[in-house]
């Protein structure tokens, strides 16, 4: 029988869905044809398994070959599919023994020499396989990714004769390794560094404990973009379910991962001169961007006011549900972005507004204009809004004591996180509508308290809701299982300061 099945992966968004390679060899004139909606770089392999196949030392078939690479409607890209290709012709033509396939799972671009080459989107297959019940065989470069899924069993291979070695028993291919795990996590980036501001750090705490996107607004060199590197270092660590997601993301995305940090929450800080395509993610073969590439970790966007407007609004609809979807004229891709923002802003364009110094010359339409760059929408959807004022030189000295260290910070965020959890099963800034109702009730004076407030600030039913997480996380700060009237006045205190500065 002329006929081969190898089994393969495909890459779509953070999806591999499976490929099933079919290679028939039939009578005729030599020929090879691939079919399977293939793109250029997969046409082209015919070329590059023909130049592998006979430097490994075996016979191409002089037939006609048909390769049927099935689903047939599922586009197929890049020299992921060489190695399958390769080993479905040589068992079609009995080079290698059929029913060693059975069980395996391959990926990898061939050389002419028959030297196997890294491919991208590595982990997201090694996952699929582990959940089908197969095996994988990937090449060298790939081996420290793919191991990151525990449960599949992961071969690493150099060339296409080692390959098929394993096949007939010739051969055991070594398991890919395991990388070690990077232990310290950026050292100097600890909050020890940051001298005064304890209304900023505050906050701070309390964007980490319950996962609320934050504003910082301030002079300049007052130490925001300090602060907001801080953030990651106060996280809880991630688990593995979440650095596996966010590993998965950084693997289809084309600029490569560090098995060796996998498990370090994402910090991405791209420049306000970024388009909204590389924000969201696009491209005629979509790639992630920017706000996936932050998933389980800290977006922050310096600089807020000077962001193009279009970029600025896309980011309204994954804020609330945690995903995006790229959509092309010819595909579309889901890609997860449950990030967590943290934005800068001047409160003026000279940036000194409400400074002390008086030095600020702004006229009060040129503030209103400069603050009307960014959309009532995207600031409601910010739950902290701080005040970051310029420090007073005695408080800069290089001998003054240094601040609570990230570490002490941090076990106050994992215990208030294990409250969250215990009782929701997630982030407080995550719950929502009826589960904000169902754990974050207020007494009659406090409720009472929180209209006159949204009255005031004439705020909307959004940011009602989000001054309730806000104080329920304040509240598991301090350990207590009710909303008390300071957790509420303080949750409401964030929502002022921009309120205030506009109608400066």
């Amino acid at each position: 029988m002329n006929l081969a099945l190898v089994h393969s992966r495909a890459r779509t968004g953070v999806r591999a869905p499976t490929v099933r390679v079919e290679v028939h060899l039939a009578g005729g004139l030599p020929a090879m044809s691939i079919v399977g909606l293939p793109e250029a770089a997969v046409r082209e392999a015919k070329d590059r398994v023909r130049a592998a196949i006979l430097c490994a030392q075996f016979e191409f078939p002089a037939r006609r070959i048909t390769i049927n690479l099935a689903p047939a409607d599922l586009p197929k890209e890049g020299g992921r599919f060489d190695l399958p290709i390769a080993l479905g012709i040589l068992a079609a033509s009995g080079q290698v023994p059929r029913e060693a396939l059975e069980g395996w799972e391959f990926l990898g671009e061939l050389g002419l020499t028959g030297e196997l080459r890294p491919v991208d989107g590595v982990l997201p297959a090694a996952l699929a396989a582990a959940h089908d019940g197969r095996r994988l065989i990937v090449p060298l470069g790939n081996g420290a990714e793919a191991a990151l899924a525990s449960r599949c069993e992961v071969r690493t291979a150099r060339t296409l004769l080692e390959v098929c070695g394993q096949l007939d028993g010739r051969k055991s291919l070594p398991q890919a390794e395991t990388p070690s795990v990077a232990t310290a996590a950026v050292a100097s980036a600890d909050m020890a560094d940051v001298r005064g501001q304890a209304h900023a750090r505050r906050a701070l705490e309390i964007a980490a404990a319950g996962s609320h996107h934050l504003l910082l607004i301030g002079p300049p060199g007052c130490g925001k973009t300090l602060l907001a590197s801080r953030l990651p270092g106060l996280l809880p660590e991630a688990t593995e379910d979440e650095a596996l997601e966010a590993a998965a993301i950084a693997s289809v995305s084309g600029r490569g991962l560090d098995p060796t940090r996998w498990r370090e929450r994402p910090f991405r800080a791209p420049h306000h001169t970024a388009s909204a395509v590389a924000l969201v993610g696009g491209g005629a073969q979509p790639r992630p961007g920017e706000i996936s590439l932050a998933h389980q970790g800290v977006l922050f966007l310096d600089e807020l006011p000077e962001w193009d407007r279009r970029a600025l609004e896309v980011l309204r609809e994954p804020l609330e549900s945690g995903v995006v979807t790229v959509s092309r004229a010819a595909r579309s891709a889901e890609f997860p972005a449950r990030f967590q923002l943290v934005a800068a802003m001047n409160p003026c364009p000279c940036g000194w507004a409400g400074d002390a110094s008086g030095r600020c010359r702004c006229s009060m339409d040129a503030v209103r204009r400069y603050r009307a760059r960014i959309s009532g929408p995207l600031l409601d959807r910010i739950d902290l809004h701080v005040e970051v004022p310029r420090l007073a030189p005695s408080e800069l000295r290089t001998d003054a004591a240094p601040g609570e260290a990230s570490a002490t910070i941090r076990s106050r965020v994992v215990q208030a996180r294990e409250r969250q959890h215990a009782r929701a099963g997630k982030p407080n800034a995550n719950l929502n509508q009826a589960e904000t109702a169902a754990h974050c009730r207020l007494g009659e004076s406090d409720q009472a308290l929180l209209e006159r407030a949204v009255e005031a600030l004439q705020l909307s039913a959004r940011s009602m809701h989000r001054i309730l997480r806000v104080a329920r996380t304040i509240a598991d700060l301090g350990g207590s299982d009710a909303i008390r009237t300071a957790h509420l006045t303080e949750a409401i205190n964030y929502r002022c300061a921009d309120r205030a500065s506009r109608s400066a």
